[in-house]
């Protein structure tokens, strides 16, 4: 009998262990199920375009059924809400599934800090549907101003200032004008607030690259608040640590993440932000025959701090994953995760960046954007989705 192995999320790590492990092992030698929420493999990295409408929502979604299609890989699309990892059972709002083994990719939820009325009044971005809820709600904001001109509609947060909130309010930045132009608002009306409780925007990036995000992302008419964790929202107000109150019918929250609830309830260990422990194959910590991968569980570098939850490095633990469940199936010897951070780079908005290539090559402007372009076309290449 083919052993069953069931893969939960068809986010980057998971959906890039599904098709390694499909191309890694002899055909008709496994059974593979990939379950996810949605019918489609979502580009989270790239969220922050659609929305603030620099792309469409079709351009950040690619459809399963092309990305499977010819592989054997059955997909369900369904919710999954239990794991149980002593009766090897993985429980969906339609049904469940047993496994020989199992790769759990479920990514992360939002971490709110216990911030009073954040997840109230916030709105987050970690999916295409809330992507075109930011862009719909700006939209409104400007079609709303000219009936009802109150300067908080006006007025637009865009709290954390790591990767995600810098690229978001960048792009915001370019396209206020646009929407201005088109209501007929001077664009001196509009304020776009960046608020972060850290000393400075970007934490990791170099000191000369903070400062020149800051030096463009200014010139494009961000405020940036930092040192200045928010501390309350309401509706129509943001109220800072510092005592400052922002007016804002907008709160757009990028500042952190926690592990999945699944995975927590599970009985899985993890550390207090409920991402799981695992071991140097990925595998969770008591159980051989689990596999973990992308924001889900976490891995230490060097240092003894856990490495940023991230696209490129969950793209890595998915081929881990793979490599070393692939390697169980066949009775050979598995290899241990090495994490190789390639770089990071950060939009500013337009065809601006920043960023760092490898260890020492600093770049910023229209060359650091092309890199960046140029990592999503090679991950595009990898899961064969550039000619879908």
């Amino acid at each position: 009998m083919n052993k069953r192995v069931v893969v939960l999320g068809a986010g980057y790590g998971g959906l890039v262990a599904a098709l390694k492990l499909a191309k890694g092992t002899p055909a008709g030698s496994v059974d593979i199920t990939l379950v996810n929420k949605y019918d489609y493999h979502q580009l989270v990295t790239q969220l922050y375009e659609p929305a603030a409408a620099a792309k469409r929502d079709t351009e950040v979604r690619i459809p399963l059924k092309k990305l499977l299609a010819g592989k054997p890989i059955r997909f369900v699309q369904d919710v999954v809400t239990k794991i149980d990892p002593k009766e090897k059972v993985v429980t969906l709002e339609g049904g469940e599934l047993s496994y020989d083994y199992l790769v759990v990719a479920l990514g992360s939820e939002t971490e709110y800090f216990g911030i009073p009325g954040m997840k109230e009044y916030g709105m987050t971005l970690k999916s295409v549907d809330e992507a075109r809820l930011i862009r719909t709600h700006i939209e409104r904001c400007f079609a709303e101003y000219p009936l009802d001109p109150r300067p908080e509609l006006l007025t637009f947060v865009v709290g954390g200032a790591g990767l995600t909130g810098i690229e978001l309010v960048g792009e915001i930045a370019d396209w206020l004008p646009r929407l201005c132009e088109e209501s007929n608002i001077p664009r001196e009306q509009v304020t776009l607030y960046n608020v972060e409780a850290m000393p400075s925007i970007l934490p990791g990036f170099e000191p000369d690259l903070v400062a020149k995000a800051e030096e463009v992302l200014k010139a494009k008419g961000v405020i940036f608040k930092v040192g200045s964790p928010i501390v309350q929202v309401e509706p129509g107000a943001v109220h800072l640590k510092d005592g400052g109150v922002i007016q804002s019918r907008t709160i757009i929250w990028t500042g952190g993440v926690r592990g999945n609830q699944i995975v927590v309830d599970a009985g899985f260990e993890t550390e207090p932000r409920g991402r799981a422990k695992v071991n140097e194959y990925l595998q969770a910590v008591g159980y051989d025959d689990v596999y973990m991968a992308g924001d889900c569980c976490f891995v230490l570098n060097e240092q003894g701090r856990p490495y940023p939850p991230t696209a490129q490095l969950a793209i890595q633990m998915g081929n881990s994953v793979a490599h070393n469940l692939a390697a169980d199936l066949q009775g050979r010897p598995k290899t241990p995760f090495v994490p190789k951070i390639l770089g990071t780079v950060a939009s500013l908005g337009g065809r601006d960046a920043v960023g760092k290539v490898g260890n020492n090559y600093k770049t910023s402007g229209r060359v650091a954007y092309f890199i960046k372009d140029l990592s999503q076309i090679r991950y595009l290449a990898k899961i064969g989705a550039l000619m879908k």
